[in-house]
């Protein structure tokens, strides 16, 4: 019901999909922030919050924010989707329920306690490469190369598809924003892509004894049909690529940037747990997402019209001071939870478990070997809508 008392959101004059802001997101999140708890964001006619209260409160709120008309800037409701809508992302209760559910069954604690040693293994062997290399680019040689070791063979996807897998990541978080240049190019060049992910997650296609076949067994029990199985799995590409790739990228530029902090993880291994979230409350690698009112609904005495796109910056809530003290400070004895890095309430990233995973065995293999992570060169950013995304990373490990 609309409140008269409600007070009209200022209006911020920031491109927040234009280069520069795409670029250095975090030197305009304090604009944002201190606008005000809601603020419209006229040049594409939508609303934003950009503090942790907000932000994790309208998350939480699936039934007034809704994600099944997008989590991007298109409506659903009014438009047609450029692929057919993610069966986890972009659905609400009760079809999530019922999707995210059943993946839950595929993606379990157990198939990840098996896999292990195994990804342990392989993390060792790509360190111990590494270290005798000395200088790398942390993005293509560790962050990019280590998960596409593994990731497509515990889906099962066909051989051969790194480039593909790569592009179509990319291509699925630029769509979330406007149609602009950065877009147009990744759109123009994915169409491959796109038609190589979708063969590459039929049944048919799919390796025997991967999470892609065990999602197909969920359709065969009834589940859910083969066509949303084929979706599900391709869920898995957009989960477990581009965002694990530049979470693990960020991690080592955090560790490079704060030198203290890795000679304090390597005397305090315990804390390893920790690292991962704090290195994404640091540096969010999914800066935004969006979620559409379903009503006319109140926050922090702004009324937010029926079918009003909302922007979340997570990022910016992520190093909101009014929630974490010396927000710009990447501290492994921070308790980071809270962070709104993998998302807040049902629609959590599904793929959290397996990229924590990751996370924890490269730092297994990097703490016994490594005594220093050098930054060597300046970072390059690789311009995203969604994505704060790494291109090149110039580091040295020192040998321990």
């Amino acid at each position: 019901m609309q409140d008269n008392s409600a007070a009209a959101p200022p209006s911020i004059d920031i491109d927040v999909f234009g280069d520069a802001f795409l670029a250095d997101p975090y030197a305009h999140h304090d604009v944002l922030r201190e606008a005000g708890p809601v603020f419209q964001l006229p040049q594409y006619g939508v609303y934003g919050m950009a503090r942790h209260q907000e932000v994790s409160a309208t998350l939480k709120d699936w039934e007034c924010f809704v994600s099944s008309r997008g989590v991007g800037l298109s409506d659903f409701a009014v438009e047609e989707p450029w692929r057919p809508p993610s069966l986890l992302l972009e659905t609400d209760p009760p079809v999530h329920h019922r999707t995210r559910g059943l993946m839950n069954q595929v993606v379990s604690l157990l198939e990840l306690r098996d896999l292990k040693a195994r990804w342990q293994d392989e993390a060792d062997k790509l360190v111990e490469g590494l270290i005798t290399q000395r200088r790398i680019d942390g993005v293509l040689d560790l962050a990019q190369a280590f998960p596409l070791r593994i990731f497509p063979a515990t889906i099962g996807l066909p051989d051969g598809g790194d480039d593909h897998l790569l592009l179509y990541a990319m291509a699925t978080f630029n769509a979330f924003g406007p149609r602009n240049q950065i877009f147009q190019q990744t759109n123009d060049a994915a169409a491959p892509a796109i038609a190589w992910a979708t063969s590459a997650c039929e049944r048919a296609n799919l390796k025997p004894g991967g999470w892609g076949e065990k999602v197909f067994v969920q359709a065969d029990a009834g589940l859910c049909s083969q066509e949303e199985a084929a979706r599900l799995v391709r869920s898995f590409l957009s989960a477990g690529i581009d965002t694990t790739i530049n979470g693990l990228a960020n991690m080592l530029l955090a560790f490079a940037s704060h030198p203290e902090q890795w000679r304090k993880l390597r005397d305090r291994p315990e804390l390893v747990k920790r690292v991962f979230d704090e290195a994404l409350r640091w540096d969010s690698t999914v800066q935004t997402f969006f979620r559409t009112a379903s009503c006319d609904v109140e926050v922090a005495n702004t009324l937010i019209p029926e079918g009003t796109k909302v922007l979340l910056f997570l990022a910016a809530a992520n190093r909101d001071p009014r929630r974490w003290s010396d927000p710009e400070l990447f501290d492994i004895e921070r308790n980071a939870s809270g962070h709104v890095g993998f998302g807040y309430g049902i629609h959590q990233c599904l793929g959290q478990m397996v990229a924590r995973l990751e996370a924890e065995v490269v730092l297994g293999a990097l703490l016994p070997r490594v005594a220093e992570i050098r930054l060597v060169g300046e970072p390059r950013r690789t311009l995203n809508n969604t994505l704060h995304a790494l291109g090149s990373l110039p580091l040295e490990f020192v040998r321990a």
